[in-house]
């Protein structure tokens, strides 16, 4: 019988390095400032319609942020660590 040789690298610690999650709180900022630009346009009284909810920001802007947030999470997750 032979013996095996153990070259497989066996660490206890995180799945993800370093890297990985400073590129995942980015991406996590990006999707909170899509959330906040998405926010507003509400009215104080229920009775006026207000013209503020089909603006750029709300309509465009705030969805393309969140969805380039996303990606840019799904990227930091599947980035592959550097070994040192």
């Amino acid at each position: 019988m032979a013996k095996k040789s153990k070259d497989v690298k066996e660490s206890a610690g995180f799945a993800l390095g370093k890297e990985n999650y400073k590129l995942m709180a980015i991406g996590f900022a990006v999707i909170v400032v899509g959330f906040i630009l998405m926010a507003g346009g509400g009215s104080d009284d229920p009775n006026v319609f207000s013209e503020d909810i089909f603006s750029f920001r709300r309509i465009t802007l705030a969805p393309i942020l969140l969805l380039l947030g996303f990606v840019f999470e799904i990227y930091a997750i599947m980035k592959k660590p550097k070994d040192d």
